[in-house]
């Protein structure tokens, strides 16, 4: 059967060009072909693996502007970031979601005199705990910075003895704590198939995973499917390379030598601790190791997300969640909660990635700079342009996606049509935000669907959940065990998101994975269903799931 894939990856072929070329299928990527896709452009998109693979998956699932950047003197990317996280909220509902932090703090003054030293010299020191006075000051620019298109509360400050009567298990050292809003995303992949989704309702826009650069002949660049193994030669006016920490090993293929990126490890691990999940109340738990590393951890989807380090490395290493990282998370948790144990035998799922930052020569990781910026590495007038992207968030994906789309349309003499500033993403768009309206949606669109399913379905897709309970309604549905999932909506996603492999589905498509919510019989269950939609050869597939996880 020829699936998804396979269609995009025919008309990738068979048309052998487009306006513009975008390498690399990460948030950034999908953003700035979503945005390319409105205003007209012609535009394609290749990913070497998955959409969202990479260092987008390896996200701390948070959306927020970063206070700690306020130190740094990031005063710009800090107030981007909050009005981006705003926008979030009100255009992916469904998906972006308010998160209550909580920071505990040990000290009063620590760290007020090299705060400013480090903001006027640009020079990180040696790092310092943040006492209450800089958390205090920090705070109040980022009630500011946050209030433009906003409904956040304010921040609020707790003193020792309301601290640990509202935190029992909390560290009796505590001085203070400081509570603020931010935002979480609950499943950064779902919502980056869903802003491809938007890019895709345009025909005059393609993308394709499994789909890498190897080279350039001439004026066109060789593509590769990686399923095949065949080459294919494809032009393009505009190239624009999106790769992330491996910017500049893609620019050397297209002839290019750069130094741009300078990356480093982050780390996370998942753990199932009802003790631990019950203290952090609902809300994320983000403080300051004793090495100066800003480091959190908070409930998500009934597990606990502990993370993460910030580790210099090379990009051809091996990127994984060493043994050593998982020690540091475990005492990481007894700074906070003493009395509360994890261990190894809690951790249902690790994972690592490089974030996509800009090389900073010796500058100590915590202090290298979260912004981005747009280099041009290779005029229009020899043969294709070449657009390089150094840095960026998950936060700031939209309007990183709309600057670099201006860059590209100024390079091609394209004018901008519509902003996607307010524009709703996907499922987020007539969301539903009051209980009523909620009711009469499900009342409307059900299909006759259960309401506690259709209501589960809702949360998860957001109004883009219609077409499956209509499916569910003429189909019927088995659930997986406990999973959450059922075979018609497996089945829907395969057959709607450019599946390729057991792995898409259980970490980019599903949240299965994250929460370790599977057994062999639903990976059996699941690979039947890819035997069936994309003629899998199912051991095959249970076997490179196996060695990749």
């Amino acid at each position: 059967m020829i699936g998804l894939r396979e269609k995009r990856l025919k008309q990738l072929r068979d048309e052998g060009s487009a306006k513009v070329l975008i390498i690399g299928g990460g948030i950034n990527g999908i953003s700035t072909l979503r945005d390319l896709s409105l205003q007209g452009v012609d535009v394609t998109l290749v990913e070497k693996s998955d959409f969202s693979s990479g260092a987008s998956a390896a996200s701390s699932h948070m959306v927020h502007g970063g206070v700690r950047y306020l130190e740094n003197g990031e005063f710009r990317l800090v107030k981007e970031s909050l009005q981006e996280r705003n926008r979030l909220l009100k255009n992916a509902p469904h998906l972006v979601t308010p998160l209550k932090t909580t920071i505990p703090i040990f000290s009063i003054f620590s760290g007020i005199l090299s705060a400013p030293l480090r903001f006027l010299t640009h020079s990180p020191g040696k790092p310092k705990e943040r006492g209450a006075a800089l958390i205090k000051i920090g705070l109040i620019l980022y009630d500011m910075f946050g209030r433009a298109g906003g409904t956040m509360p304010r921040h609020e400050f707790w003193g020792r003895k309301k601290s640990l009567k509202n935190f029992q298990d909390m560290n009796p050292q505590v001085k203070f704590t400081a509570s603020y809003f931010d935002a979480s995303m609950e499943s950064p992949e779902r919502l980056s198939i869903e802003v491809l989704s938007d890019a895709l309702a345009n025909e005059n826009a393609n993308a394709v995973n499994y789909v890498s650069l190897v080279g350039k002949d001439g004026d066109q660049v060789v593509l590769k499917d990686e399923l095949s193994g065949e080459e294919f030669n494809f032009s393009a006016d505009l190239v624009i390379n999106a790769t992330g920490p491996w910017t500049d090993e893609t620019n050397r293929l297209l002839g290019e030598e750069t130094n741009y990126m300078g990356g480093t490890k982050g780390s996370h691990i998942v753990v199932e601790n009802q003790r631990l999940l019950e203290a952090c109340d609902g809300r994320e738990i983000f403080f300051e190791n004793k090495d100066g590393r800003i480091v959190l951890m908070y409930p998500l989807l009934g597990r606990v997300l502990i993370g993460t380090t910030d580790i210099k490395v090379d990009i051809t290493d091996e990127i994984i969640c060493t043994e050593e990282e998982v020690d540091y998370f475990i005492e990481l948790v007894k700074l906070v909660y003493p009395d509360i144990e994890v261990n190894r035998s809690q951790i249902v799922y690790r994972y690592s990635g490089v974030r996509p930052l800009p090389a900073a020569d010796d500058l100590n990781p915590g202090f290298v700079s979260r912004d981005y910026r747009i280099e041009l590495t290779k005029p229009m007038n020899q043969g294709f342009g070449l657009l390089s992207l150094v840095g960026g968030k998950w936060t700031t994906f939209r309007a990183l996606g709309e600057h670099l789309a201006d860059e590209a349309m100024e390079l091609i003499d394209v004018q901008r049509k519509v902003s996607t500033a307010e524009l709703a993403i996907s499922g987020g768009k007539d969301f539903p935000q009051t209980e009523s309206e909620r009711k009469t949606w499900l009342s409307s669109n059900s299909h006759g669907v259960n309401s506690a399913r259709a209501d589960q379905l809702l949360a998860r897709y957001g109004t883009g959940a219609e077409p499956l309970l209509e499916k569910i309604s003429k189909q019927g549905e088995q659930m997986l065990n406990d999973t959450g999932y059922s075979d018609t909506e497996i089945n829907h996603l395969i057959e709607t998101e450019a599946v390729v492999n057991l792995s898409d589905l259980i970490y980019r498509r599903t949240n299965i994975g994250f929460v370790g919510d599977y057994d062999e019989s639903v990976l059996d269950q699941i690979a039947s269903q890819g035997q069936e939609k994309l003629g899998w050869a199912i051991e095959k597939q249970l076997a490179e799931f196996a060695s990749a996880n």
